[in-house]
């Protein structure tokens, strides 16, 4: 059994928080007692599957990750539907929104992030949404029951999976992208246009470099007006134009923040006894959305806390695999060229296959895949360890399962 020689409180149970969580069980010595906030009413559930429950392809059980017996089995007090509104540093206690307060010996912040909703007029009408929670799926499935016409502001992912998943239950879908190019932070232009061609055939019509000026209606939403005069009917608008880090209870409480709660390599904040850790943290002037960075951080703050002096977070390469209205993506590290870089392209039409990378003095820096990514993970270690790639450059573009039996012991790539 083992020991319990202090408190550690949890503010936050997304999926940064729970990782977390997971890894403290994992820890040969975990002398914890452990108390978890979660601001929503559910256990912890899987963000990533918000848009198949948006479709109808997954149920909410299928979402939920960790439910109420989770806790109770792992000797963890999970605290629903509640929020923490203050830290006392001094005292080494928070607040909830009731005014009740806790006592912490090593406090964790895993806030994550909000939705960023640009000062449109007319954004707080009845009809408009951000797409985060399960409460917003809901949300939206409600009014799917009675109305038609649904826009999406934003091109990015988010945008794009609330889309499909709308027109899957027969809305009319307009996505409206300021930028030229559909999820710009992980595609190149060609990349995009193949997906806004895969987009259309499936009725989803898209217009990007689209500014919009206002949402209309009375009490409910009615249409969206654009700078160029464009009118398009709306019963619902989805704003999906990106997040910011969850930060105000942070610096509410002073502790350093910039765009993120700033923390050092062992996810430590300004002070010693608060940790922080996913998508509200700043490490190396980085922020993180993606999961692996955020699954990484925790089992590191995990480790720290639980004795394991060595554990520690370097940052990381952030790379991209997903699925977008059924087409495969990936791209990591630099996959914009420069003039330093050099580039190299492979374009199969038929087949419906984009293959980018980018190589920098005999080293590859970046990479892009659509619609055939099976040599992504072999593509992602070779950015991520800097490796000499000369011994690969006669096969590099074809992917890892083109690698000469007599390369495969210099690749860390399994058989």
């Amino acid at each position: 059994m083992k020991k319990v020689t202090e408190k550690l409180i949890l503010i936050g149970n997304g999926m940064a928080g729970v990782r977390f969580l997971e890894k403290l069980q994992e820890q040969e010595l975990c002398p914890y007692d452990i108390t978890v906030f979660g601001s929503e009413s559910h256990g912890g559930y899987n963000r990533i599957l918000l848009s198949p429950l948006l479709s109808g392809e997954q149920t909410l059980e299928d979402v939920i990750t960790h439910s109420q017996e989770w806790y109770e089995k792992n000797n963890i007090k999970f605290i629903s539907g509640k929020t923490i509104v203050d830290i006392d540093r001094n005292k080494k206690q928070i607040a909830d929104s009731d005014s009740q307060t806790y006592d912490y010996d090593k406090l964790v912040i895993a806030t994550g992030s909000i939705p960023f909703v640009p000062p449109i007029p007319g954004h707080n009408l009845k009809g408009v949404h951000t797409y985060r929670t399960i409460e917003d799926v809901d949300a939206m499935l409600d009014i799917c029951k009675t109305k038609k016409n649904a826009v999406v502001i934003g091109g990015g992912l988010l945008g794009l999976e609330a889309a499909y998943g709308l027109k899957t239950r027969g809305m009319n879908i307009t996505v409206l992208h300021l930028c030229p190019v559909l999820m710009e932070n992980q595609l190149d232009e060609t990349a995009s246009d193949k997906l806004i061609a895969s987009l259309e055939d499936k009725g989803i019509s898209v217009l990007t470099e689209a500014n919009t000026e206002s949402i209309n209606g009375n009490e409910q939403v009615e249409s969206i007006t654009l700078n160029n005069g464009t009118v398009l009917s709306a019963d619902l608008v989805i704003i999906a134009v990106g997040i910011r880090p969850n930060i105000s209870l942070a610096q509410s409480t002073e502790l350093v923040c910039e765009c993120g709660i700033v923390v050092n390599d062992y996810l430590q904040t300004s002070d010693s006894e608060i940790y922080a850790l996913g998508e509200c943290v700043q490490h190396r002037g980085m922020t993180y959305g993606l999961v692996a960075p955020l699954y990484e951080q925790a089992e590191i703050c995990a480790k720290y806390l639980c004795g394991d002096v060595a554990a520690e977070y370097p940052g990381s390469v952030t790379a991209t695999g997903l699925k977008v209205t059924g087409v495969s993506l990936f791209s990591a590290g630099q996959f914009l060229e420069d003039d330093e870089c050099r580039v190299i392209k492979l374009i199969d039409d038929k087949k419906g296959v984009y293959r980018k990378l980018v190589f920098k003095n005999d080293k590859l820096i970046g990479a892009l895949l659509y619609g055939d990514i099976n040599s992504s993970l072999w593509y992602q270690e070779l950015i991520q360890s800097g490796e000499d790639i000369t011994p690969y450059k006669s096969f590099i573009m074809f992917g890892s399962e083109f690698i000469p039996e007599t390369n495969i012991e210099n690749t860390s790539v399994a058989a």
